[in-house]
């Protein structure tokens, strides 16, 4: 008897982690800071291998059709998250189809021209100039979900554009870069998709108040692949049996790099998790490496080695900042000076 009732509150703990659904807007989920940057830096490495795959195909097919089978299989995983946890059809239900809507809206436009920037930019560089989305999450944070950012946040960040702006000056300048117009075209790519991204995580965030992580995925996925469909009046190309499985590949780690960005989201401020998007350099100059013998400018590691240090402060100050709230709770408010 007493095993059957433990076998049922774990399954009962199992299946509320994560994708309950915040019941009053009175008590707000508690924040979890160093979750929320982990979730982020594992999203940040499904992205970037997502990121990789696409540029090698980006030449092949056309950009809609490439977003459809990013967003129709990315389904696949959540899907499957969803059923293995009996959430099914609940964690679909919605109460606010207009910021779904929203979000879809900027997030797909983001999509298609990110995936369009891969075309033109090696992939560090593509990555570069996305670093301008978690600078304008910051602001947008503030502004907007008013958020509380101290010094220390709008320091790091500040140090951060400055690397983000090292890692630019290649294209800063006339005929400073060896692709010439091209580079242009895919950098002025890359900088939209990264302000329209920065207005999505907004949006997420928004979301997550009322929302399930299952709801937030599902219907931008469902969004996206319904825009990316409607290109086929364009014309698609037909893949074969390799590049078939390589956009199937493709949509899984768009799947879990979505569901682990939000849940990052749910765990942290958006101000704090929005800079740890900067890993994804680390990743990018590895798989560009690895995968198509690019190795970036000197500006692009001076910028990297800027924009990871100043994560790395971020991280080690939100720990102390933690701990320094643990102890007060556990002192208690009439003990504190």
């Amino acid at each position: 008897m007493q095993s059957s009732r433990f076998a049922s509150r774990l399954r009962h703990a199992l299946r509320s982690n994560g994708f309950a659904r915040n019941r009053s807007s009175s008590r707000p989920r508690a924040l979890s800071p160093l979750l929320g940057i982990t979730l982020k830096l594992v999203s940040a490495l499904a992205f970037t291998l997502m990121s990789a795959a696409i540029k090698s195909i980006s030449t092949r097919y056309p950009t809609g059709e490439i977003v459809f089978i990013r967003s129709f299989f990315a389904m696949i995983p959540l899907l499957l998250w969803l059923a293995w946890r009996s959430e099914l059809p609940a964690a679909l239900k919605t109460s606010n189809l207009r910021g779904h809507l929203k979000r879809g809206i900027m997030g797909s436009t983001g999509m298609f021209c990110g995936f369009a920037a891969l075309q033109f930019l090696p992939l560090s560089e593509a990555v570069a100039i996305g670093y301008a989305a978690p600078l304008a999450v910051v602001v947008l944070a503030a502004l907007v979900l008013k958020e509380r950012v101290r010094i220390y946040r709008w320091s790091a960040v500040t140090i951060g554009f400055v690397g983000v702006l090292i890692m630019l000056s290649p294209h800063l300048g006339a005929g400073s870069h060896p692709v010439g117009g091209n580079a242009a075209l895919g950098a002025a790519l890359g900088l939209a998709g990264a302000f329209c991204s920065a207005f999505a995580s907004v949006e997420v965030r928004l979301l997550t108040q009322t929302e399930r992580t299952g709801a937030i995925v599902f219907y931008f996925m469902l969004l996206t692949s319904l825009l990316g469909l409607s290109t086929i009046l364009l014309g698609w190309n037909m893949p074969d049996l390799k590049d078939a499985l390589l956009m199937l590949v493709i949509g899984i780690l768009g799947g879990l790099g979505q569901i682990l960005i939000v849940q990052a989201y749910r765990y942290g401020d958006a101000s704090l998790i929005a800079p740890f998007e900067y890993s994804t350099m680390l990743w990018a100059v590895a798989i560009g490496w690895f995968w198509f013998g690019e190795w970036p400018a000197a500006a692009i590691l001076v910028g990297a080695f800027i924009v990871v240090t100043s994560g790395i402060y971020v991280i080690l100050r939100e720990r102390q900042l933690g701990l320094a709230r643990r102890e007060q709770r556990e002192v208690g408010p009439s003990r504190m000076t």
